[in-house]
């Protein structure tokens, strides 16, 4: 672990450097062509910085940020777009809104964003944001302690565990990196999730409820510049299915690319199609209520729900899970996490031992 921790530590200091050069020198080149030339070592330094970690966690987390979000936030700066546009005064948060995975608050809020918030306040009003934490962190415990006796489970309920880890894992670091970014920063950043196990639908779940901050960038590379072509080919009304098709299809190619740095393997393409049949999904969905439903007819809220957790589970068992399983990413997963949990546990009462030892000496003075 030592080396591991050596090597992250020289991935983020070129990380820093790659993204200070960013700031002082392209950001002085006009947009366009000549900023992408001078960004291009930048995206290939990005892409081949995570090679250099190998645990599960470390290496994930760090594809994630530099080879998507970073990349994709760089390339929007190339023209002038973006959340690094124009650059940020202080080259602190420069770097920052480049490779955390965090998202400015900004004052026009969607108001489609607003109708969305609504069922939430309804569905838990008794439960504040602090309690729902405090309830996934337990959660998140009890879904540890169950897969140390996964040899009495049965393999779905295992995958389903390790992708209910995934979720928990995947909320909490966005959280406490927005947290600390604001906390040190002074910036005013939105929520990464709006509680998606209460999405009544696919466009709910995928644009207002899960990962707000990627669902953002991918709305910038992808939706947006297909949308604008599409316009000028078919009718308005429905250039935004392919736009739609499109955005999945990328996000799938990206979680297979992110597969690939932890295996080390070409990609199956399994989660790209996992992606494009849910693309495909909510374009009929979108569809259907223009031409069907009108937006005046609707299940029961509870009723969407379960059957969207439904499809969700599902199609996650048949194409998302597999790769997982097929080259033991879960296994490996599950056993660092356990691995760093006893070591806090260990470190923790060897510290009470420490504080217990040193309370008895003052006393007996």
């Amino acid at each position: 672990m030592d080396g591991e921790f050596k090597n992250l530590l020289q991935v983020w200091i070129l990380t820093t450097t790659c993204l200070t050069y960013c700031y002082y020198i392209p950001s002085k080149i006009p947009s366009g062509t000549s900023r992408l030339l001078s960004l291009l070592p930048i995206f290939y330094l990005l892409t081949i910085l995570p090679l250099k970690l190998h645990t599960i966690h470390l290496c994930v987390f760090t594809a994630f940020l530099l080879v998507w979000l970073t990349n994709f936030k760089l390339l929007l700066f190339a023209f002038d777009q973006g959340p690094l546009s124009p650059p940020p005064s202080k080259l602190s948060h420069f770097i920052s809104i480049a490779c955390l995975p965090i998202k400015l608050k900004t004052n026009n809020t969607n108001p489609s964003r607003k109708k969305m918030q609504k069922p939430l306040q309804k569905s838990f009003p008794i439960f504040s944001r602090s309690t729902l934490l405090a309830i996934k962190v337990v959660l998140f415990v009890v879904l540890l302690h169950a897969y140390k006796y996964k040899q009495y489970l049965h393999q779905k309920l295992i995958i389903i565990i390790c992708m209910l880890y995934i979720y928990l894992l995947l909320e909490t670091v966005l959280a406490v990196c927005s947290a600390l970014a604001q906390a040190i920063l002074g910036l005013e950043l939105e929520r990464q999730f709006n509680e998606p196990y209460l999405s009544t639908s696919l466009q709910d779940f995928w644009g207002r409820r899960w990962n707000l901050m990627v669902t953002s960038v991918l709305h910038s590379t992808v939706y947006d510049p297909v949308r604008r072509i599409s316009t000028r080919l078919i009718d308005d009304k429905w250039a935004a299915l392919p736009a739609v098709l499109a955005t999945f299809a990328v996000s799938g190619v990206m979680h297979d690319i992110i597969y690939c740095y932890l295996t080390r393997a070409p990609p199956t393409w399994e989660m790209t199609s996992f992606f494009i049949l849910h693309g495909t999904c909510l374009t009929m969905e979108l569809a259907a209520k223009r031409e069907l439903t009108d937006g005046r007819w609707r299940l029961h809220p509870a009723v969407s729900c379960l059957l969207l957790l439904v499809f969700l589970l599902m199609s996650g068992l048949w194409l998302f899970s597999p790769p997982l399983l097929r080259g033991g990413v879960n296994e490996k997963m599950m056993r660092e996490v356990l691995t760093f949990a006893n070591l806090i546990k260990n470190e923790g009462i060897a510290l009470m031992k420490i504080l217990h030892e040193k309370t008895i000496f003052v006393f007996s003075i």
